[in-house]
């Protein structure tokens, strides 16, 4: 008997409703499923649609889904280039350990060496530990000098009604 592989493959219309899944189980792990109001509809039509703007990555282990990468470009004003922002990645807990976290990674990285873009970044949250450790293991460096700030509900309502 073989051992499973990892394989890893674009997001195609019809994995909207797996990608959904995949999302809520990661808010859940990250304690912020009361954030997520994403529907699959919504899946479908950003990265299905006809001019999607953020991408998938499905890790499959043994012919189960196993995980995904979401991801989108950004651009760096300082490099005057354009990077990759990886907005999730996430393991469902009985396939972690396998490699799929880091070959979801690696892949990106690839993309971003095959097409020249000179960063590759993302955010964690800092009670995070083990994907940190993770995240350290692969050569990336946590930036604590730079603070994520968001705008959401009310707030963003008043300050647009400054524009």
């Amino acid at each position: 008997m073989s051992a499973a592989a990892v394989s890893l493959r674009s997001a195609r219309a019809g994995d909207e409703a797996q990608i959904h899944a995949l999302i809520c189980e990661l808010s859940d792990y990250e304690r912020l499923r009361h954030e997520v109001d994403a529907r699959v509809e919504d899946i479908a039509r950003d990265l299905f649609g006809p001019n999607p703007r953020v991408f998938a990555e499905i890790a499959e282990y043994g012919g189960a889904v196993a995980g995904f990468s979401l991801w989108f470009y950004n651009y760096s004003t300082f490099r005057g280039r354009h990077g990759i922002y990886l907005e999730d990645l996430f393991v469902r807990p009985q396939f972690r350990g396998k490699g799929i976290g880091k070959a979801l990674i690696a892949n990106l990285a690839k993309r971003c060496a095959d097409e020249g873009l000179p960063r590759f970044q993302w955010q964690v949250l800092d009670w995070n530990t083990p994907s940190i450790e993770f995240y350290k293991s692969l050569g990336a460096k946590p930036t604590p000098e730079w603070l994520g700030c968001r705008v959401e509900g009310d707030a963003l309502g008043a300050l647009a009604g400054n524009a």
